[in-house]
């Protein structure tokens, strides 16, 4: 759900931004989606690739230091029984309990690695797939992120003969409520995921999408009357 999300939300901020700073630039709807498009396919593939490192970089980072606290429960068995004992002393066991606590979790080599994981290197593996957090976060930035496109494909289509004149502003505001929507979508989605009120995730997103996207629009607006003048 995290990928889905912030490749969502990413993937939808940066077409608008394109889309924005095109239409604020008076370029042509060929222009605009051919800027989109391959905005789509290459942001959404480096993000995938950015998604897919991190993850594995993570859960390599973790099983390095699990086979570093397997190897010391092999080799320095007593000292790890003693770090075993410190931790559960600080969490207030005591005296015979603390003995039988660290008894029971040293019979066991993989349930003794688990805890010195967790309580000494606060380390917990996860197990979600790198590869799949890399297409989940690309299908949710190219399928979210093509909003903003879909009227411009649209009118690309029905119109074939005016793909090189400039986009009407109109195709621009219908592009804006969509996405607008498309905001609100996945500013719920990520309130789900982070635990905050829906309502302020909604508004989150739409307005620093809005801010964006309004950022864009004013620097194509200018830098087409400056380079154009």
């Amino acid at each position: 759900m995290g990928e889905l999300v912030y490749g969502g939300i990413d993937g939808t901020v940066t077409t608008f931004a394109v889309v924005s700073a095109a239409a604020g630039a008076g370029l042509s709807t060929a222009v605009i989606l051919i800027l989109g498009l391959a905005n789509l396919i290459a942001d959404g593939f480096a993000m995938s690739v950015g998604a897919y490192l991190s993850r594995k970089t993570e859960r390599d980072n973790y099983r390095k230091h699990r086979a570093v606290e397997a190897w010391e429960v092999d080799h320095l068995p007593e000292k790890e029984r003693d770090e075993i004992r410190d931790i559960y002393r600080a969490k207030g066991f005591e005296g015979p309990l603390l003995e039988q606590v660290v008894d029971t979790i040293t019979a066991d080599k993989e349930r003794w690695i688990e805890v010195m994981m967790k309580e000494e290197l606060e380390m917990i593996e996860d197990v979600r797939s790198p590869l799949a957090s890399g297409v989940a976060t690309f299908v949710a930035f190219a399928v979210v992120g093509m909003l903003p496109l879909l009227v411009f494909v649209w009118n690309a289509l029905a119109n074939p003969d005016l793909l090189q004149q400039p986009a009407p502003l109109m195709l621009f505001w219908t592009a804006t409520a969509m996405t607008s929507a498309g905001f609100l979508g996945i500013g719920w989605m990520k309130a789900r995921v982070t635990g905050i009120a829906p309502a302020r995730g909604m508004l989150e997103t739409l307005i620093l999408g809005s801010a964006a996207a309004a950022l864009s629009f004013v620097a194509g607006y200018l830098l087409e009357q400056w380079l154009g003048a």
